[in-house]
């Protein structure tokens, strides 16, 4: 198991490396969607920490107040490419391959569609404050379902395009 800031550095190292506008709500999508793609593949989890259904979308606390000060400004910190596994490597490739490209709105309006994040939010409105955990079984039941649908592909970036 990794550290969920490991597979942030991936991010923002893979942001500077691409010049690209990487902002603490993109960031928050994008391990969300690494924890939740892992958990369906590979039927474990990346990292133990939960993410939490706010009004944006899946949060991860601790990374969030890491981030927090940039607001809603791109991440600027000087990360060397992190040293992973070559298997998890290539699985972060696979998410930033699907999900790297599109911008945080896109990423939030996703998470806001899928299952994990309403059934955490349950009735609450849109703009309503809320810790409620997203249950990591929710997460696997749900991408599992739709790794199914694509399996006969040769890759999980292919599935998606």
């Amino acid at each position: 198991m990794v550290s969920p800031f490991a597979v942030a550095n991936y991010f923002i190292w893979l942001a500077n490396e691409t010049g690209s506008f990487l902002s603490n709500l993109k960031l928050q999508k994008l391990v969300y969607y690494a924890q939740a793609w892992h958990l369906a593949l590979e039927d474990s989890p990346l990292f133990e920490e939960d993410f939490e259904a706010w009004i944006h979308g899946p949060v991860l606390p601790t990374l969030y107040q890491k981030y927090e000060s940039f607001s809603w400004k791109p991440i600027i910190e000087n990360v060397a490419k992190p040293t992973l596994d070559p298997s998890l490597e290539k699985f972060l490739k696979e998410i930033a391959d699907v999900y790297f490209w599109c911008d945080a709105y896109e990423l939030e309006l996703m998470t806001h569609q899928e299952d994990p994040w309403k059934l955490a939010r349950g009735n609450l409105p849109l703009d309503a404050p809320s810790t409620d955990i997203i249950k990591k079984e929710w997460m696997k039941d749900y991408y599992a379902s739709h790794a199914e649908e694509t399996e006969e592909d040769e890759n999980f970036a292919e599935s998606f395009i």
